[in-house]
């Protein structure tokens, strides 16, 4: 369903990403981890056709998102860590709002909206403006423009970041019951959300992947905080000693 081959991303002299290849099956969750400034976000923003590769391929159901890119943003539904939300719009008017961009016809959006606000527990504060709304109202809010046009693939960053325990339990349950048709492709910091939820982990450090497998397999004699130390102290410790690796972020 995602195929990301050899993507790189530079910045000037600044690499952000580098040689890096995973995919995803459809149905899976995927945990996407690193540690802050590794390049989670800028893939994923590539991924999502937010931002353009230097190099590399991506392809979303075997549509290209370099050379095909609308059809990838129909097929893709994207949570950025700080939803853009107008708070000066109810919840049902942004929804219906965000699903005229996306390209939903008129006919459609009622149905669309409705199904977006009860999948994402939004019934209560449906007429609600956004800026009157608590921190796990707001992220649901992100779920749903995410899910308006019912795509096959979601991509979520940092999703439960900022909320309280409750929320972030019910958060994680909403991301479980999305998954099976659609596949998603899940950052965050918090490890045994990962362990909770994913049924493969990337691992990327300084730019580059440095393990990629299924829970099972990284996890079969060691934690998964274990094994996140454990990979990116190793690839820290291979840079000290081989210069000519570089210094990429």
């Amino acid at each position: 369903m995602i195929e990301v081959e050899n993507l790189t991303k530079r910045y000037g002299d600044l690499v952000a990403v580098q040689d890096i290849s995973f995919s995803a099956n459809k149905g899976q969750i995927l945990g996407f981890l690193g540690p802050n400034g590794a390049g989670k976000t800028t893939t994923m923003r590539i991924i999502t056709g937010f931002l353009p590769a230097t190099s590399g391929t991506v392809r979303v159901a075997g549509f290209d998102i370099f050379e095909q890119a609308r059809e990838v943003r129909r097929r893709i539904g994207y949570l950025p860590e700080n939803p853009p939300l107008y708070n000066d719009m109810s919840v049902r008017s942004f929804l219906a709002f965000v699903g005229r961009i996306k390209g939903l016809s008129r006919m459609a959006i009622p149905d669309a909206t409705d199904r977006a606000i009860e999948r994402c527990g939004l019934r209560e504060v449906s007429n609600r403006v956004l800026g009157h709304l608590s921190k796990g109202f707001r992220q649901r809010v992100g779920l749903a423009q995410a899910l308006i046009h019912d795509p096959s693939v979601l991509v979520l960053d940092e999703p439960t970041i900022g909320l309280d325990p409750r929320q972030i339990i019910e958060i994680r349950s909403l991301i479980r019951d999305l998954s099976g048709e659609r596949t998603v492709i899940l950052s965050t910091h918090i490890l045994p959300e990962v362990a909770q939820l994913c049924d493969k982990v990337v691992i990327i450090n300084r730019g580059r992947i440095v393990a990629e497998d299924t829970i099972g397999n990284l996890t079969g004699e060691y934690s998964l905080e274990q094994v996140f130390l454990k990979c990116t102290s190793r690839d820290d410790a291979e840079r000290e000693i081989d210069p000519a690796m570089g210094d990429t972020p």
